[in-house]
């Protein structure tokens, strides 16, 4: 056995060298191969997320305005300032209501269009196209299309439909407009979540769903109990996309409501274009910005942490 041994160390490594290729420089060619496929992503990675964080940091310490050329450094003061902003507040707690009752309706629709879009009805593939559309019109399109719906033609179906629901505009309300955001909001995301979901129930072995069927379970259970526990990989990643998504959330914002009324569907996101940019206090929407990021953040890698620990007790 040693003998085989010693014949197959001999005939391994040593036949770079046979070939007059040092071990050395054959190590230098493979990561100067890794760095020329991983390198341009490492960069354009550096210069579009870490230089410009930093270089965001930094401005939440100055007082500056957006254009001049002077900094200030002011310290904490921006970081007071914004906590002691109860606008600012005010448009975290409408971005987290906003957010938390999307990402429920995204996922449930969804789920529920995957599921039936995998049960072998006529035309899925057409209708899967169908249902992700949405997902390609510009939030901001998508907002003046809506505008237009709420505006007019809700208000037209009172005549043929007499609720109170359709007597005046859906963005004339505060409760009404801040439901006419999370609507529009559904009905662009789910076509794209769609998607993933219907990755996981095709991944789904068929002989264990058979085999709960010739078992007497119904389908209500075998998706309780085979398809959700087999699909939490799908679960995590679906919440994580869409928490993400609405957490900031500004041209749908801008063009459907505007903020209003009396800044009732004001999101975080808006609220800190108009403080740097209207405002002119750069610093202090910069804080504000490292704020909401530090909070999506916090919320998404929880909302992650505890999805992968779930998906590995099943």
């Amino acid at each position: 056995m040693s003998c085989v041994i010693g014949r197959l160390d001999e005939t391994n490594l040593p036949t770079r060298r046979k070939k007059g290729m040092p071990v050395q420089k054959s190590h230098y060619r493979n990561v100067a191969l890794f760095l020329s496929f991983v390198g341009p992503s490492i960069l354009f990675f550096v210069l579009v997320f870490i230089v410009p964080m930093i270089f965001g940091v930094y401005l939440t310490f100055t007082d500056w305005n957006g254009y001049s050329s002077s900094k200030v450094l002011v310290g904490l003061k921006n970081y007071i300032d914004v906590f002691s902003d109860g606008s600012f507040w005010k448009s975290m707690a409408n971005t987290v209501r906003y957010s938390f009752v999307s990402v429920v309706m995204v996922n449930l629709l969804a789920f529920a269009l995957a599921y039936m879009l995998t049960s072998g009805i006529k035309g899925e593939r057409f209708l899967r196209a169908v249902f992700f559309i949405p997902n390609l019109i510009g939030g901001l399109i998508l907002g003046y299309i809506w505008r237009f719906i709420f505006s007019r033609v809700v208000v037209n179906l009172y005549s043929v439909i007499p609720l109170a629901l359709f007597k005046q505009s859906w963005l004339s309300s505060p409760d009404t407009a801040m439901a006419a955001m999370i609507i529009v909001t559904t009905w662009q995301y789910s076509g794209y979540i769609l998607l993933i979901y219907i990755a996981g129930f095709i991944g789904i072995p068929q002989d264990m769903i058979e085999a709960a069927r010739i078992d007497g379970a119904k389908e209500l259970c075998i998706t309780r109990k085979i398809r959700i526990p087999l699909m939490v990989p799908s679960i995590v990643v679906s919440l994580f996309l869409t928490l993400t998504r609405t957490f900031k959330v500004y041209d749908l914002n801008l063009s459907l409501t505007g903020g209003g009324p009396y800044d009732a569907t004001k999101l975080a996101a808006m609220h800190i274009y108009a403080k740097a940019f209207e405002e002119q206090k750069y610093g202090v929407g910069q804080a504000e910005a490292l704020i909401l990021f530090v909070v999506m953040a916090t919320i998404a890698l929880t909302q992650t942490y505890i999805g992968k620990k779930r998906e590995q007790e099943m």
